[in-house]
């Protein structure tokens, strides 16, 4: 799940964190994090991209995720009052580069909001027998009843968010549990029927599932012993998401739920169906419903406290920095609804579904890691440092596949310049 740290614009920093954080806490913090919409509907579509092989992306995101995650945890013990990795890439090369990051990372975290509300609507229109249209106006449905909780002040609290996740991993444990008895090894041949390729995309694709390691990182100062239970909550983590994706993952392989979109984008609820009945496609609806709607709320309620502050600091239009007596960033709220609506607009008009529009958020969101990790090679060390090599070197093993979709940060970064330059408020 995408999600970013920055501060709400009317907060203040207080004196000094309380320490209350211990490991068992952090670890549903950290799960919470990561777990969110985007796995309803990535199993399915990047079986289709990659067969058998899919499996090796799902196992290559988990293992990239053990330094990704040690390196945004450093960064938040040496860096406490930082406020994401747009800080961080800033210090390390200056405020231009750290405001093109958090650009990159707005434009990602506003434009996935035409993935997650679509989750739940493909879900509902499966469950109903409706065609495939409806999925997108269940999608504008979805949006615009976090857009509107947002603008009345009403954000995720932790333990809704915590509940959320919670649903995640019970429908995941559930669907993987329910799916063991019509598994079978005969369909992992052939293993790589695309050869290789596919599996390096799926890998760049899987990290709109991943993301989330930044967003919680900052939560280090307030773990009751820092040294001792952030490194233990990080590897429970890695553990517990790990046997999540991979066991829902074999299980959509193994079973064969996979090969055409309209099955890939509902996977999980067609396997629930298959185990308890058509009464279980209605309540995978419903759990999709909620989960897309949660993760839509608290995904708006952060970037559009990051667009406030590019806007304030003169990378997006003046208007987007308006706050409202309740200190309600309204401006970027309406910003990353825009966005939103434009990119679900475009994919009914041009019936792209997720498995399309992934590629956008997708590829902004390595870009941001690149970044975040190049920042670490210069300002961590130890073994934080190695963390940060380590990302570098992993993600290059996979960054040759995706080189056609760079165009997509490319011209992030040019709307961002021309923004910029557009801007004729006095500094």
């Amino acid at each position: 799940m995408i999600t970013d740290s920055s501060t709400s614009p009317a907060a203040t920093a207080p004196a000094q964190l309380t320490r209350h954080i211990g490991r068992w806490q952090g670890t549903a913090l950290y799960v919470s994090a990561i777990l969110g919409a985007g796995v309803l509907v990535l199993p399915g579509q990047v079986a289709s991209m990659a067969g058998p092989a899919s499996l090796l992306s799902w196992a290559f995101a988990c293992v990239l995720g053990v330094p990704l995650a040690w390196m945004f945890a450093a960064f938040a013990r040496r860096f406490p009052e930082a406020g994401g990795v747009a800080t961080y890439v800033g210090r390390a090369f200056g405020p231009t580069a750290g405001a093109l990051t958090g650009w990159l990372y707005f434009a990602a975290g506003s434009f996935g909001q035409t993935i997650v509300p679509l989750t739940g609507g493909y879900y509902v229109a499966q469950a109903l027998n409706l065609g495939s249209g409806w999925a997108y106006l269940v999608a504008v449905a979805i949006l615009t009843a976090a857009v509107a909780a947002n603008l009345h002040g009403r954000r995720v609290s932790a333990r809704t968010q915590l509940a959320l996740a919670a649903a995640v991993a019970v429908a995941l444990v559930l669907t993987t549990a329910a799916a063991a008895p019509h598994m079978s090894v005969h369909r992992l041949h052939p293993f790589a029927p695309h050869g290789l390729g596919p599996v390096a995309d799926g890998v760049i694709v899987l990290f709109f599932a991943f993301a989330g390691w930044e967003a919680v990182a900052h939560l280090a100062e307030e773990f009751t012993d820092p040294d001792r239970d952030v490194p233990r909550a990080v590897a429970a983590t890695i553990a517990i998401v790990s046997v999540l994706y991979l066991g829902i993952a074999a299980a959509v392989v193994l079973t064969g739920t996979y090969g055409d979109p309209h099955t890939d984008h509902v996977a999980i609820g067609l396997l629930l169906r298959s185990a308890f009945g058509p009464g279980a496609n209605i309540a995978a609806a419903v759990i999709a419903v909620l989960i897309s709607l949660g993760t839509a709320n608290a995904f708006i309620a952060s970037v559009s406290r990051l667009g406030y502050s590019l806007a304030r600091d003169r990378w997006l239009p003046h208007q987007s920095a308006y706050i409202n007596r309740r200190s309600v960033p309204v401006g970027g709220i309406v910003t990353v609804a825009a966005i939103a609506y434009a990119g679900l607009a475009a994919a009914a008009g041009f019936r792209w579904g997720t498995e399309t529009l992934v590629v956008v958020p997708s590829t902004l969101v390595v870009t941001v890691y690149l970044l975040a990790a190049a920042a670490g090679i210069r300002l961590l060390r130890g073994v934080a440092r190695g963390c940060a090599v380590l990302t570098v070197c992993l993600t290059a093993l996979v960054i040759p596949d995706a080189a056609r979709h760079v165009v997509i940060p490319v011209l992030v970064v040019s709307v961002a310049l021309l923004t910029r330059w557009l801007d004729k408020r006095p500094a």
